[in-house]
């Protein structure tokens, strides 16, 4: 029977690392780009060469190097190293160059906020190109898990905890010694000696780490990555984890902002959305985001920014048998020339002082509504439970909050697309690529590691869109402050002559 057969391994061939790689193959970008940028003005840290001792690698190979990983699910520096050796593309790239693990690592971690530069750059780059629109912009976020396990995170009700069963096995093992004690049996009181002093040490362990929690003024402390904390993820399912925010652009669904917090989503939607503004050096625009950011504070800092927002509306209160009814909610009182006027036609009026409100999530003031006629009312009952009547506390914010809540309502169809627009951006990184933790630890690298993500992410999209070629051909017209002209052209000359005495040697043996 007869088979396709294979070249011989003893075989001589004549090529080059050039001819493997084809025009559109992905890694030709990711080296125009990188060789287009001048690395020192976006503060990488740029290795000088000394007058002693092995030369240092160029920046721009490890940045070439992660965003070829990256791309290809390899984020590993054992394994990118490996690369270096048996990838052709990462050969092509590198120029057969092979660091060894080390140095790769410390480059990721030396540099987290060169990296979130660099993804700044390349979403002017993407504005430039025409690929964003700047008029709708997503936001959410999604909790990536941290370098940080459950039991090696701690709060006060878990500390008390571990202490109360601390002190309770002490006296266990205290009533045991006593009761040994006149026994001649040495082993057994070795033994339990040697568990008290196990058990004092963990004392001392966790008054240390209470002094510790009470000294940050956090509800919380990590030990292992002190920066991660314990987040909400769904449900009641909790994670040591970090919030990676994202704000993500209608057009073609690019990721025009992105930073990474410790905290939950509640007070993160100003951070975002001035943060996409000022990325894409636009006016205004107008912003989908879900229930979770509803926050009257930060979407009254959005409209000063001049950012339009539609926030869900979260579900207002239930109705209950002691209290106020559905009939009798807030939403059901007109407000109108700093009065309100109830269901029943009565209008409740403030003294215009200001009252200041504080509680462990945020803080306000509100205007206070109240009427004498709430004890003459014949439904009193179904509105509310207090003896002196109803009485309405309005926000300084409520304004702004029931302005966006108005666009809510009227704008059902725009606002269903944000789901379309950005939770799709968050399956691929988290299911596809199995980027839901993170490598590093602390605040600062973890957002320089999720930048270079959001990056890889926006750099495949428009591959995807455009083209290697084509994306390559707007990147050489990108007239950019970091651009590095004379290399640039140099390597591309470079490449020219080559080209030209390759073909002329043909026409010669010819």
């Amino acid at each position: 029977m007869q088979h396709i057969t294979g070249i011989s391994r003893q075989q001589m061939r004549f090529s080059s690392l050039e001819d493997t790689i084809s025009p559109d193959n992905q890694v030709r970008f990711i080296d125009a780009f990188v060789e287009y940028i001048d690395l020192s003005k976006l503060d990488f840290a740029v290795k000088t060469l000394k007058t002693e001792g092995r030369p240092s690698f160029n920046s721009k190979v490890f940045l070439k190097m992660y965003l070829y990983g990256y791309l290809n699910g390899i984020r590993s520096c054992r394994d990118l190293e490996k690369e270096c050796l048996r990838n052709i593309e990462m050969q092509w790239l590198l120029e057969d160059i092979r660091p060894n693990y080390h140095s790769i690592s410390d480059f990721r971690k030396d540099n987290p906020i060169a990296l979130k530069k660099l993804f700044k750059l390349f979403v002017s780059f993407l504005k430039d190109a025409d690929l964003i629109g700047g008029e709708t912009i997503a936001i959410d976020g999604t909790k990536s898990r941290a370098h940080n396990s459950k039991k090696a995170n701690f709060n006060q009700k878990k500390i008390d905890k571990h202490l109360a069963y601390i002190e309770a096995k002490t006296q266990e093992y205290l009533d045991t010694l006593e009761e040994n004690d006149g026994k001649d049996n040495p082993a057994i009181i070795q033994n339990i000696q040697q568990k008290l002093d196990r058990l004092k040490g963990n004392k001392l362990r966790y008054d240390l780490l209470e002094e510790k929690l009470k000294a940050s003024g956090e509800p919380q402390i990590s030990t292992t990555d002190s920066d991660s904390r314990a987040l909400l993820v769904q449900g009641q399912v909790i994670e040591i984890s970090f919030n990676i925010q994202a704000a993500v652009d209608a057009k073609h669904n690019l990721v025009v902002a992105t930073h990474t917090i410790n905290k939950n989503d509640r007070s993160a939607l100003s951070a975002i959305a001035i943060e996409a503004k000022e990325n894409l050096g636009i006016e205004t625009y107008t912003a989908l985001v879900d229930k979770g950011y509803h926050n009257g504070k930060q979407i009254e800092i959005c409209k000063q920014a001049n950012i339009t927002t539609i926030v869900a509306q979260p579900e207002q209160g239930k109705s209950n048998e002691n209290g106020t009814t559905k009939a009798y909610l807030v939403a059901q009182f007109q407000y109108d020339h700093d009065t309100y006027t109830c269901p029943q036609g009565e209008t409740l009026k403030t003294t215009g002082s200001w009252h200041k409100k504080t509680t462990d999530k945020d803080s306000y003031n509100f205007k206070k509504y109240r009427t004498p006629k709430c004890k003459e009312c014949p439904v009193k009952h179904l509105c509310t439970s207090r003896a002196a009547g109803r009485e309405i506390d309005r926000s300084q914010y409520a304004d702004a909050v029931e302005e966006n809540n108005k666009r809510y309502h009227e704008n059902p169809q725009l606002y269903r697309k944000r789901q379309e627009i950005n939770e799709h951006i968050f399956g691929t990184i988290k299911r596809q690529w199995g980027y839901n933790h993170t490598n590093l630890k602390g605040l600062e690298k973890v957002n320089g590691e999720h930048s270079l993500i959001m990056l890889v992410y926006n750099i495949k999209r428009s591959v995807n869109i455009l083209g290697v070629p084509d994306l390559i051909t707007k990147l050489k017209k990108w007239n950019s402050p970091y651009k590095v002209k004379v290399l640039f052209l140099l390597k591309t000359s470079y490449l020219k002559l080559n080209l030209e005495f390759f073909f002329s040697s043909l026409k010669l043996a010819a």
